[in-house]
């Protein structure tokens, strides 16, 4: 895999006013007869595509930077499935072929997308369901570069399918547990 200098400056954190995406709350409540709070943030349902390039018997992952990764590392760069937030008047599979093609430059049908598991994310403050799918796509699918849509800066990498494992357990990168379930899940299929 390339290395990409990441260049950050004058990261800081500020309150939030008027959030679009998320809201920071303190949920009180009774639980087995004792008043409690915890803090949480209510946040967008997503969708995440594991993407396997026949030609190249490789995945197609993006690399992105992400500010709170940023915050507990320095680094920031992270190599994550292709993925979005659910923010549209569309079924989730439309969504997910949309940033199919905004990130990795791909035009899949919604036949060709199949369905493999939800789970939640971020369960200690967030909650948000994240919808599993699956797509297979070969260099005729290949529409543009991809790279995401207005000031994203995405970059789309193929890491081979022989090094799935070892990068599951490598964790000098920054990586999301369900990149690591949806390989988890390719290693296993029969």
């Amino acid at each position: 895999m390339e290395k990409h200098e990441n260049i950050i400056e004058n990261f800081k954190l500020n309150s939030l006013d008027n959030p679009k995406y998320i809201s920071a709350s303190l949920a009180t409540y009774r639980q087995n007869g004792v008043d409690k709070d915890w803090e949480i943030v209510k946040a967008h349902d997503s969708v995440a595509i594991l993407i396997y390039h026949k030609n190249k018997d490789a995945f197609v992952l993006v690399k992105q930077f992400r500010p709170a990764v940023y915050l507990n590392n320095n680094k920031g760069m992270t190599i994550e499935l292709c993925a979005g937030i659910v923010d549209k008047e569309l079924t989730l599979a439309e969504i997910a072929i949309e940033e199919i093609e905004e990130e990795c430059g791909f035009s899949v049908s919604l036949e060709n997308l199949e369905r493999i598991t939800s789970f939640h994310t971020s369960v200690g403050f967030a909650g948000s369901k994240q919808l599993l799918y699956y797509a297979e796509v070969d260099d005729g699918m290949k529409i543009h570069d991809g790279g995401g849509v207005d000031d994203e800066q995405i970059e789309v990498i193929y890491l081979p399918v022989s090094e799935a494992k070892s990068f599951i357990y490598d964790e000098s990168m920054a990586k999301t547990p369900g990149l690591m379930f949806a390989f988890m899940w390719w290693l296993e299929r029969p």
